[in-house]
């Protein structure tokens, strides 16, 4: 991002402020992750986390494919996942929801894991190994995250991450990657 100029801030700041807001709508209007974070702080006052945290889960509930959809394949699974997941970091780049940022995650992946296990198993090994990779980096990046937060909401995250681990161990591909990266069967 370029630096202002002093002396273009000097401008700016003497626009009549008309100038001003136009200016500001126009700049707002171009970054989607602003929009979202103004309309959570600004036109909800930033109370609406807890909610829509939980309109997400609902409509990864509604939304997630079910199982013995036909078409569904490792690969399809892993784009829907990958869906999901870029709506949950909308949501906690909005609503600087660390709770959700954990809790979200784990949510999709055993929901995902719970539909779609017997789905994966069907599949040869080499057709799940990009499905495999993807949930052995998810979960290795929310095992940190975990730790940092409350006690309570640590206790149950590791209950939802042993879940997650319990499904990864019982999945071979997923399970041998989790070997080699030396992934716990069981997070204390």
């Amino acid at each position: 991002m370029a630096k202002l100029d002093d002396r273009l801030k000097d401008a700016i700041t003497r626009l009549p402020v008309k100038e001003k807001d136009k200016l500001l709508f126009r700049l707002v209007a171009k970054d989607d992750k602003l929009i979202r974070k103004l309309e959570f702080e600004l036109l909800e006052g930033g109370n609406t986390r807890d909610d829509r945290a939980q309109d997400l889960r609902a409509d990864i509930l509604k939304y997630l494919s079910k199982t013995g959809e036909g078409y569904l394949t490792p690969g399809i699974l892993l784009m829907e996942l990958r869906h999901w997941n870029a709506r949950i970091v909308e949501h906690v780049q909005a609503t600087k929801d660390k709770e959700g940022e954990v809790a979200l995650p784990l949510f999709l992946l055993n929901e995902a894991l719970r539909r779609h296990r017997d789905m994966v198993l069907h599949f040869p090994e080499h057709r799940s190994t990009t499905l495999a990779e993807y949930l052995i980096k998810r979960i290795q990046a929310l095992m940190p995250k975990t730790k940092k937060l409350h006690e309570d909401l640590q206790w149950e995250s590791r209950k939802h991450i042993n879940e997650l681990l319990e499904h990864i161990w019982t999945i071979p591909r997923p399970a041998k990657l989790a070997e080699q990266v030396g992934l716990p069967k069981r997070w204390e």
